[in-house]
């Protein structure tokens, strides 16, 4: 891994960054040595407050980070009261499933109640990793749909080889107003499925490479009133800085890919995304 991506051209006009991690950008959870996408963004000492400024540089003005454990949900909590252009998501991630104790499970209902935390998420199913059993999954996933439905935040879902069973378990629940499919990973047939159920797909960097034909598929079918747009970071950038750690100033890349897919002007889809922000976390 050789350093940080350089800032790209900027956007014509402003955009939005729907999940990210600045929790795992700025050290707050230390990377193992397993991670070393994390543990080079970490190298790179930048604090929120950089981050929101090189963000804004070139069109990303606000940002939505996500927590998938208690400790990471505490933080991005305090993070977005601290700062006017960043809202949070709180939840158990379906890796850490085991860790849904209705203890646990009180105190991110608590979270997701405060006004600058918008999301209930991430949550959902990962069947790629076996770090949590499927009935531990689904079972910490269900609560979840509870909670958002309570509170009134949209939900973010990890969707990770577990497509039926998301949907199956959205259908057996009853959906909150607002679903989101984090870093969406489906083929065309799942971009219609979720179209047509009015959850809003979330595209990231993957987008981007050459061997991910279905997921420009999959973006071509999705209504523009259903799609925003993220990082994930330190995770999962743009070409062409696969391997390196992405961060939201990389968004240009994403939606560039993503206007050329969808034939539309990249100010044209930047404002439809932008609209869709406000549509699925509330007015910023």
């Amino acid at each position: 891994m050789s350093g940080i991506p350089p800032v790209p051209e900027g956007l014509p006009g402003e955009v939005f960054d729907s999940h990210c991690h600045l929790d795992i950008m700025v050290g707050e959870r230390q990377a193992s040595s397993g991670d070393p996408v994390a543990q080079a963004a970490q190298a790179a000492g930048a604090s929120v407050r950089a981050i929101l400024e090189q963000a804004r540089s070139v069109g990303v003005t606000r940002l939505v980070t996500i927590g998938y454990d208690l400790p990471s949900s505490r933080w991005n909590a305090a993070a977005a009261a601290d700062h006017d252009d960043v809202y949070a998501g709180v939840a158990i991630h379906p890796n850490e499933a085991h860790a849904s104790t209705p203890e646990v499970l009180g105190e991110i209902e608590e979270l997701a109640r405060l006004p600058h935390v918008r999301a209930v998420g991430e949550t959902g199913l990962d069947y790629f990793r076996d770090w949590a059993s499927h009935d531990d999954q689904q079972a910490s996933f269900r609560a979840h749909i509870e909670i958002a439905k309570r509170t009134g935040k949209a939900l973010v879902i990890h969707d990770r080889d577990a497509h039926d069973d998301v949907l199956r378990v959205l259908a057996d629940e009853g959906a909150p107003d607002v679903v989101i499919f984090h870093s969406f990973s489906g083929d065309a047939d799942l971009a219609k499925r979720c179209s047509d159920a009015g959850y809003f797909m979330s595209f990231s960097g993957p987008v981007t490479y050459k061997n991910a034909g279905y997921l420009r598929e999959a973006a071509g079918v999705a209504p523009q009133e259903l799609m925003l747009v993220e990082t994930d970071a330190p995770y999962l950038p743009p070409v062409p800085h696969r391997g390196k750690p992405n961060a939201p100033y990389l968004i240009p890349l994403t939606l560039r890919c993503l206007a050329e897919v969808k034939g539309m002007d990249v100010r044209d889809l930047a404002a439809a995304i932008t609209a869709n922000g406000e549509a699925t976390f509330g007015a910023w």
